[in-house]
């Protein structure tokens, strides 16, 4: 993967982005890492290759295969009830679920008939703190007013999902005994050297000296400076370029036998395959193409901040993107998409 000439501090002006770190995957291995810019305006510490920035929605991908791993181990089944391994809360059941019930599979590719609701999974709020996972699905923060049910039978439509993901999160608590977090760090972070990633839950959290605030449509410092979401399994991740390049090659990797963490080839291949006849959706990322031409990708977008991760797996190929401004628009029509526009596979 090489990028065209672009001027990528002249684009960085163009769009009021302080700060921007890309990682491009070439051949199954990162290729290069250019960094531009600062992890706040006003202020002189650069953009290098350890700062971490806001995945927000990213996270989903990195759920996505840790559950793939921990169906490897047969701790979970894509195509079970979750009903049957979930103890702190179950999905209700309703004239929705008598034929269909809520799997992994359709938490993972936003079809399992979950809407959220409006206004809800909102950045965190200092004076209330960080809900519980069963509090929000029950609908008693005012991250979440309602409670989480079955809106559509599952399968039938596409509705994107934070909820769900919570769910997959509470899922994975129940069944390992652990924190989500404890989980990720032995199963990803750990063997796949991923050393700059963590979850940020509360301000308390942010410790590194290497994180960057986030900005807004005129480069300017956000009033909450590192605007945190606390759900951790659908967009709590702060990371880098490089170690989101990590978790993507163990994806590519997979897909040829040669998985770190133990996902076979036929599971990752399972993950990046349309899901039911939705064409554009798999496990945790998105698609669009198919065979030789398929491109996976996954887009993060948050108060501050805005990503995305695109990879080619037939062709050993990608890029990670991170920038600390959100610009209002979508990722495709600002930096983030000139830049992917100048992706030379």
């Amino acid at each position: 993967m090489k990028l065209k000439n672009r001027d990528i501090l002249e684009l960085m002006e163009q769009y009021h982005v302080p700060g921007l770190s890309i990682a491009l995957i070439g051949k199954g291995k990162i290729s290069k890492i250019e960094n531009c810019g600062v992890l706040q305006a006003g202020t002189t510490k650069k953009v290098d290759g350890n700062s971490i920035f806001n995945s927000c929605s990213i996270s989903k991908f990195l759920t996505g295969m840790l559950v793939i791993s921990l169906t490897e181990q047969g701790l979970l089944n894509l195509d079970e009830n979750v009903n049957r391994k979930l103890e702190s809360w179950n999905v209700p059941e309703n004239e929705y679920t008598k034929n269909k019930k809520v799997t992994l599979r359709n938490l993972l590719s936003h079809q399992s008939g979950l809407v959220d609701p409006k206004y809800s999974f909102t950045e965190l709020k200092v004076d209330i703190g960080v809900p519980s996972m069963v509090d929000l699905l029950e609908g008693i923060t005012p991250y979440c007013n309602e409670s989480i049910e079955v809106k559509y039978e599952p399968e039938s439509e596409f509705h994107y999902s934070d909820a769900g993901y919570c769910i997959i999160q509470q899922l994975i608590e129940d069944v390992t005994k652990l924190p989500f977090d404890q989980v990720v760090n032995e199963l990803l972070f750990k063997p796949l050297r991923m050393e700059n990633s963590l979850f940020v839950m509360q301000t308390t959290d942010i410790r590194k000296a290497n994180i960057s605030s986030g900005h807004n449509k005129n480069g300017e410092i956000v009033h909450e400076k590192y605007p945190i979401y606390p759900y951790p399994a659908a967009s709590g991740l702060w990371t880098t370029t490089t170690d989101l390049s990590r978790l993507t090659l163990e994806l590519m990797n997979a897909l040829k036998g040669e998985s770190k963490i133990g996902i076979s080839a036929s599971k990752a291949k399972e993950m990046i395959s349309p899901q039911r006849d939705k064409k554009w959706c798999g496990l945790g990322v998105f698609l669009n193409g198919q065979e030789t031409e398929l491109e996976i990708s996954s887009l993060g977008w948050g108060l501050g901040f805005q990503c995305m991760m695109v990879a080619f797996p037939q062709r050993e190929s990608g890029a990670v993107i991170m920038t600390n401004a959100e610009l209002g628009i979508h990722q495709m029509e600002g930096i983030i998409g000139e830049i992917y526009k100048s992706l030379e596979i």
